[in-house]
C-alpha cells in the first residue's frame, strides 16, 4: 500500500462538530496493535508510553461481528478542525507543559449544544512546539500551542509508514471516528487531525498530570475518598459511552488522565468499537482487566467495561489487580472463577461495590446509573472537593 493511499484514506474522516454517533463506523478488528506489545493467543509485557511500568496485555482475535456501516460524510482533506465561537468558558494556568502562559480552555461540557462553529485548516507550521510528553510505538506526542490564539494542546505524531507496516490503518481511523465525536467532561477531547507526506497529526486536549497509571504507582494505593471521586466519574463517563453505542474495552490507569483541577478523563481509544449491534467477539484489552467472557471465548457487550471499573476499583484502593498471577494461564482461571480475595483494609462499602462490579454473568453487574446511589459513593462524596481528605 503506498503513502498515497493512506493520505485518501485519512482524507475521509469527518472530525466536524456536526458529527453525530450515527456517522462512526463499526470496523474490522485488525489483528496487531503496534501501540501495545500484543500476540495472538499468547501474553507480553506492554510498557507505557512514559515508559514508567510494564503491565502484561492481550490481543486475541476470533471472529468478529459486524454491524452495518453508516452513510458517512466526508471531507476534502484532513487537515481540518471545528472551534465553537462560544467555545471560551474559563480560565487556567497550564503548568509543566513547557508554556507558561495563561490561556482560555474550551467548555467541555456535554450538555450544551455546539453553536455554529467554522473550520480551520492546520499545518505543523501553526504550532510552537513544546516538551516531548511521551513516546509510543506509533511515535511522540508533543505539548504545542496554537500561535494565533495561544491554545495549548496535546499534538501526537505518527508516521504514515509505521501506519502502512502494521496495517492499522482502519484502526487508526476507527479510533480518530470515535474519539472526535465524544464531548463529555471526563473523556479526553481529540479536536481534530491534519497530515503532511510523512506524519499523521493529532491534536488532542492537553491534560497537565498525565496518566493515573503515574500517581498510582507513586501513592501505592488510593484512599477511599479519592477512589470513590475517580470511580464515579469513570461510571458517568462509560454511561456517556454506552448511550452512543461506544464500548471503551481497554479501561485501566495508564489509560486515564489527571487534570489539574484534580478530575479524571478517558483516554486511548485504540481498542474502542462502536456497536450498535452489541454482542462482539474479538478478544482483546489487557490481561489483567479481562472479563470472563473474554476469557471463556464468549460474545461479550457493553458490559465489559463495568467488569474493568471494578478491577479499577480494587487496583485503586490495594495497589494491584485482584487477579494478577505470574503466568496467564493461572490469571485465566482466577478470572474465570471469579476468585475474589479482597483484603481486610478495603472497607466494607468499597468491598461491596467491587463485588457487584464483579459478578461473572455480564446480566448481575451494577447498573452505571446506580452507582451514585451507593452507600461508598454517598459517604465519601462531601470530601471530593476538600485536598486534606484526598489524601
Amino acid at each position: 500500500m503506498s503513502v498515497s493511499t493512506l493520505e485518501t484514506r485519512l482524507s475521509k474522516v469527518s472530525i466536524g462538530e456536526a458529527n453525530t454517533g450515527a456517522q462512526l463506523l463499526a470496523q474490522q478488528p485488525i489483528k496487531l496493535n503496534p501501540a501495545r506489545s500484543n500476540v495472538s493467543s499468547s501474553t507480553t509485557t506492554n510498557r507505557s508510553i512514559h515508559g514508567q511500568q510494564t503491565r502484561q496485555n492481550l490481543k486475541i482475535h476470533t471472529s468478529s461481528i459486524r454491524p452495518p456501516s453508516p452513510k458517512r460524510t466526508f471531507n476534502n482533506k484532513a487537515s481540518t478542525v471545528s472551534h465553537s465561537t462560544s467555545s471560551i468558558a474559563h480560565k487556567s494556568i497550564i503548568r509543566d507543559s513547557g508554556f507558561s502562559k495563561q490561556i482560555n480552555l474550551q467548555d467541555l461540557n456535554s450538555s450544551v449544544s455546539p453553536a455554529p462553529t467554522q473550520v480551520r485548516h492546520f499545518t505543523l507550521n501553526d504550532f510552537e512546539i513544546g516538551r516531548k510528553l511521551g513516546k509510543g510505538k506509533f511515535g511522540k506526542v508533543y505539548c504545542v500551542k496554537d500561535k494565533a490564539t495561544g491554545y495549548v494542546c496535546a499534538l501526537k505524531v505518527m508516521s504514515k509508514k509505521e501506519l502502512i507496516e502494521y496495517k492499522v490503518e482502519k484502526q487508526f481511523r476507527r479510533e480518530i471516528e470515535i474519539q472526535s465525536n465524544l464531548r463529555h467532561p471526563n473523556i479526553s477531547r481529540l479536536y481534530g487531525h491534519f497530515d503532511d507526506d510523512q506524519n499523521v497529526y493529532l491534536l488532542i486536549e492537553y491534560v497537565a498530570k498525565g496518566e493515573l497509571f503515574k500517581v498510582l504507582r507513586k501513592k501505592g494505593t488510593f484512599n477511599d475518598v479519592r477512589a470513590s471521586k475517580y470511580i464515579y466519574q469513570m461510571a458517568d463517563a462509560l454511561q456517556y459511552l454506552h448511550k452512543k453505542h461506544v464500548i471503551h474495552r481497554d479501561i485501566k490507569p495508564e489509560n486515564i488522565l489527571l487534570g489539574l483541577d484534580g478530575n479524571i478523563k478517558i483516554s486511548d481509544f485504540g481498542w474502542s468499537v462502536y456497536a450498535p449491534v452489541s454482542r462482539r467477539t474479538t478478544m482483546c484489552g489487557t490481561l489483567d482487566y479481562l472479563p470472563p467472557e473474554m476469557v471463556e471465548a464468549k460474545e461479550h457487550d457493553y458490559r465489559v467495561d463495568v467488569w474493568s471499573l471494578g478491577i479499577l476499583t480494587y487496583e485503586f484502593l490495594v495497589g494491584s489487580p485482584p487477579f494478577e498471577e505470574p503466568g496467564h494461564v493461572a490469571t485465566y482461571k482466577r478470572i474465570s472463577k471469579v476468585d475474589l480475595k479482597i483484603p481486610t483494609t478495603v472497607s466494607p462499602e468499597a468491598a461491596d461495590i467491587i463485588k457487584r462490579f464483579l459478578q461473572h454473568s455480564p446480566e448481575k453487574r451494577f447498573q452505571l446509573d446506580r452507582v451514585g446511589e451507593h452507600p461508598w459513593i454517598i459517604k465519601n462524596r462531601p470530601f471530593w472537593n476538600s485536598v486534606e481528605h484526598l489524601g
